[in-house]
């Protein structure tokens, strides 16, 4: 097969989408000719830069490909890692064209304005040689592990909030309560059933020791800087959003408080239950949630936005609506998958379903031996062997965690079978290395709940 010049093989395509393009099956061909010398540095906050040493082919008739090859690249380190300042080094040209992008009225700006409100300093690509490149500056965080004393998980979700007392490691109490966040837009209703989930968990406790949250978004801190949860509230209560958490936390007393995204929660979970490191966990909901913990079960401040980093090159591949970006990550590990992929095996679904009815539709198919709703989660795990291949030249991942409404019942099963065995069969070196699975039981004994609200340390 060949993509822009580029020759490339690949086998067990997935069955209903044989024009997918395994983004890092292609980038290993294209490295092979390549002799250019081309550096990518990523600034994100408080001066922590990431370098990605790696080489172009240089010539006209590989120009497309190299421009292709280095704005998906830029594009996967900006949603793995974040940062509102790139560096291209060493190639004049590639840098103006992903200049050009990269504006708040270019391909990219839904990227741009998305950088700007995590980080609220303007967004830069800067053309720069290679003697003047940055060096690397980072360092990883140490997060949760903490279970001793009396203190709350807290869960915060699109149509549910969890909370949890937990004393020394182990739950007393725990509740779910409907709440509707993502349609408000006054921040007193979110502040209000905050501080009321802290305070039913407070009550079933002698004290209250520290506060760990649970939650989508990107954070600055504790500060919630992009979030769908808060997506009503009007940008100039921004404020209010931002300190939310804080200022919960203070309604219980002087407690310390630690909020983190729900993606690394999650891999915190799984390093918990494993008892190790090298984790990334990835829950296929509503949209694709990541998360990831070093060898140390440290976090790296990264963004772990998956969702919206490229997996397919394919051109004509699903647009994400919210991104206007194609081939990226919540179209082939989420619902929406599930529901583009099902035209495509001969299923008509009712479009006055919702797009959770939607997956629960083929799920039921799938679980009275349907061979088309079968190949639907065949599919979708050839998408995930072929992307583990993607997600492992950025991470150092050991253990992988699927899990997520996609992943549960016969679909699920199909889908880690499926991706197994692809490994197996084209990725044997891999398969070795990473173990691809559902959580164990130890892990979900972990839960989402306990190991948030292990993130805090005790004060002395």
């Amino acid at each position: 097969m060949k993509y822009l010049g580029i020759e490339y093989s690949v086998k067990n395509l997935p069955v209903l989408d044989t024009d997918f393009i395994p983004f890092g099956v292609w980038i290993d061909a294209y490295e092979k000719g390549a002799q250019k010398p081309l550096t990518i540095a990523i600034e994100r906050d408080k001066g922590k830069i990431s370098v990605h040493h790696t080489k172009i082919h240089g010539t006209e008739e590989l120009r497309e490909a190299d421009y292709r090859f280095v704005e998906r690249y830029v594009k996967f380190l900006l949603w793995s890692i974040g940062g509102f300042r790139i560096y291209i080094c060493g190639d004049s040209g590639l840098a103006q064209r992903l200049k050009q992008a990269y504006t708040l009225e270019g391909e990219r700006k839904f990227d741009v304005q998305f950088m700007q409100d995590v980080y609220e300093v303007p967004f830069e690509v800067i053309d720069c040689p290679m003697e003047d490149c940055p060096q690397a500056n980072e360092s990883s965080v140490s997060i949760g592990g903490h279970m001793e004393g009396c203190r709350i998980g807290f869960d915060a979700g699109g149509s549910d909030r969890k909370v949890s007392a937990v004393i020394d490691g182990k739950t007393v109490y725990s509740e779910e309560v409907v709440w509707h966040p993502k349609t408000e837009s006054d921040p007193q209703y979110h502040f209000d059933g905050i501080v009321a989930a802290f305070k039913t968990a407070a009550s079933k406790m002698p004290r209250v020791d520290g506060i760990g949250v649970s939650s989508a978004g990107v954070f600055i801190g504790n500060s919630p800087m992009v979030s769908s949860l808060f997506i009503k509230v009007p940008r100039e209560k921004r404020d209010l959003v931002k300190t939310i958490y804080d200022r919960a936390a203070l309604e219980i007393g002087d407690v310390p408080i630690v909020v983190a995204n729900d993606g690394d929660v999650t891999a915190l979970a799984g390093a918990m239950g494993l008892e190790c490191g090298s984790v990334m966990g990835m829950a296929m909901g509503t949209s694709e949630a990541v998360g990831y913990v070093d060898a140390d079960g440290n976090v790296l401040g990264w963004l772990n936005e998956l969702a919206f980093a490229p997996v397919d090159l394919f051109e004509g591949a699903m647009e994400d609506e919210w991104s206007t970006d194609i081939g990226v990550g919540c179209k082939y590990f989420s619902q929406d998958a599930v529901i583009k992929l099902a035209p495509k095996a001969g299923i008509a679904l009712d479009e006055s379903l919702t797009p959770a009815e939607k997956l629960k539709a083929v799920q039921q198919l799938v679980e009275k031996g349907d061979k088309r709703a079968k190949q639907i989660f065949e599919s979708i795990g050839a998408y995930l062997a072929h992307t583990m291949k993607l997600y492992c030249r950025f991470y150092d991942v050991h253990h992988m965690i699927v899990l997520g409404r996609v992943m549960s019942g016969v679909g699920g099963s199909i889908i880690l079978d499926t991706c197994l065995k692809i490994m197996r069969q084209e990725y044997p070196t891999l398969a070795e290395k990473v173990c691809v699975m559902l959580p164990d039981e130890k892990t979900r004994r972990v839960g989402q709940s306990v190991a948030a609200a292990s993130l805090p340390e005790a004060k002395e």
